[in-house]
């Protein structure tokens, strides 16, 4: 292997990859390297219980990929190398402690039917949301595709003002602001069908009361309703697999088990990279860097104050446990056996329930009723699992990386490797609330905390899966940081990829994609 590239790239997940692969279809050639033992990241399925059950390591829901601009550009590409999605048409639902359940089908008519058995003023707000839907989203999917430079941003609000005039755009504007139950109280009347919605924003970070957050789900439910869900064929490493494939076929490398050990400067510019083994490999052209912001400066050495403060200060959200299942039959839900055929199920029964959660794990508290994402992979890829058999992903949020107390007064350890098994328990315990006779149905099990998450993946800081709060002072033009939202850092050469670098977090690859384009042309 030669020791010289146009790019070189550290950390293998699909960001990075998806640079990567860009890069090389423009002629670049790229070496990406990886400290884990295999590339992916959070995007990776492995045997994590018993043989023949495969568990999506961390991300399950790829439908921002499968949607992406990156891979509508190279999808006969990487579809050669395997990549092949699973088509979800229940994307998700939310169940309640009263019986009842509420879930997004891609048939109008099953969506408005669960509403309307709470509200049938709801069903109708969703028909008119649906509706105008197709003029919204646009808007909202121009501005989070448009590259992070402020010309592009005025760009779009020029389009915007055109489109919607002063009063729509001072409207789009006051949504784009809004916490999410400012949103949904204004828009929905029944508790179930907010609390199903608010779901969405806890993925990236916003409680029910942190502005800026009403946009996604919003987002989430009019896009589950339009599109569904897309799942990877047998795993989501269907993704990075055909990632990793088209690269090395096109002449790219892509090493594991190579940490780096530093950024190779002459000067103001960066020229390439030091493994812990004492190689050196030069990069022509860039050196990108797949990291959490916090880990940048070490790599690099001093920047620039303002650059290296901003990147040791940058906010994470907090983190999250995966519990992973192998299980001879799907959950026997109390509310009834229409849940068993929807990809997620949310356990997360009011707006309340979920602020005071978020505010328990940000105090660094065990919340005494975490928020569960309960997915049933099996129910749309049986491949996952022997014959008869399932797997369910379990994700418990909100789980603090560094654990100061519980709040419910019942778990005395501080360490998650004390706490791991208790706080699964008392997540389990509320799952067999919903599904009574779930313990009975486990094959086998895997418990990551959040601080395994962290040390097989450096950018999950605390456990946190979306690589950094995308409240507003962190979000569009501010991700990471003033001036450097579009991948830049003050070496030469040098640049920032993934969740922490706008359009932020999700299986989308556009921090990645946008970079790449920037570099090389679309």
């Amino acid at each position: 292997m030669t020791n010289a590239f146009d790019a070189v790239l550290i950390g293998a997940g699909h960001n990075t990859l998806a640079a990567a692969l860009h890069l090389s279809v423009k002629g670049w050639r790229v070496g990406v390297f990886e400290q884990a033992a295999e590339p992916g990241g959070a995007v990776k399925t492995g045997a994590y219980t018993l043989p023949g059950f495969r568990h999506d390591w961390a991300a399950m829901n790829l439908s921002l990929f499968a949607g992406s601009g990156f891979f509508k550009q190279h999808s006969a590409e990487l579809t050669q190398h395997g990549c092949a999605f699973v088509p979800v048409d229940r994307p998700f639902a939310s169940v309640f402690p009263d019986g009842h359940w509420v879930g997004v089908s891609t048939n109008l008519a099953e969506t408005k039917s669960a509403i309307a058995a709470l509200s049938t003023r709801d069903a109708a707000t969703w028909q008119r949301l649906v509706d105008g839907f197709g003029a919204e989203a646009p808007h909202l999917f121009g501005l989070l595709n448009s590259p992070a430079r402020f010309n592009a941003f005025a760009y779009f609000m020029l389009k915007l003002l055109k489109s919607k005039g002063i009063s729509g755009s001072l409207d789009f504007g006051r949504f784009l602001a809004s916490a999410p139950r400012r949103w949904l109280e204004d828009t929905f009347e029944h508790p179930h069908v907010r609390a199903m919605l608010a779901a969405w924003g806890m993925h990236l970070d916003f409680a029910p009361d942190v502005a800026g957050g009403a946009m996604f789900p919003y987002l989430e439910g009019m896009a589950g309703q339009a599109f569904g869900m897309a799942l990877g064929q047998g795993g989501a490493d269907t993704v990075v697999r055909a990632l990793v494939g088209a690269i090395t076929a096109r002449g790219g490398v892509v090493e594991c088990s190579a940490p780096v050990r530093r950024i190779l400067r002459e000067g103001a510019r960066a020229t390439g990279i030091e493994l812990a083994d004492g190689r050196q490999i030069t990069a022509r052209r860039a050196v990108i860097a797949g990291v959490a912001p916090s880990a940048l400066p070490r790599l690099t050495g001093d920047t620039t104050p303002a650059f290296d403060t901003a990147m040791r200060g940058y906010a994470h959200a907090p983190g999250t446990m995966m519990i992973h299942l192998a299980l001879d039959a799907l959950p026997d839900w109390a509310a009834g056996p229409a849940l068993r055929r929807f990809a997620y199920v949310h356990l997360a029964p009011s707006l309340d329930q979920m602020a005071r959660t978020y505010q328990q794990a940000l105090a660094g508290l065990l919340p005494d009723e975490p928020i569960l994402v309960v997915g049933q992979p099996t129910v749309f890829d049986p491949s996952r699992a022997p014959e008869g058999k399932h797997t369910l992903w379990v994700q418990v949020r909100m789980a603090p990386g560094t654990i100061r107390g519980d709040a419910a007064g019942q778990i005395a350890a501080t360490d998650w490797a004390s706490a791991a098994e208790p706080f699964a328990n008392r997540a389990l315990d509320l799952l067999e609330r919903y599904a009574p006779g779930l313990r009975g149905h486990i094959l086998a099990q895997r418990i990551v905390t959040p601080e395994e998450l962290e040390a097989d993946n450096p950018n999950l800081v605390g456990g946190d899966q979306v690589c950094g709060s995308h409240h507003l002072t962190q979000h569009f033009i501010f991700r990471p940081t003033r001036g450097h939202a579009d991948g830049s850092t003050p070496v030469q050469n040098l640049f920032l990829t993934g969740a922490a670098v706008w359009p932020g977090a999700g299986t989308g690859a556009g921090p990645g994609f946008l970079l790449a384009q920037k570099l090389a042309g679309k």
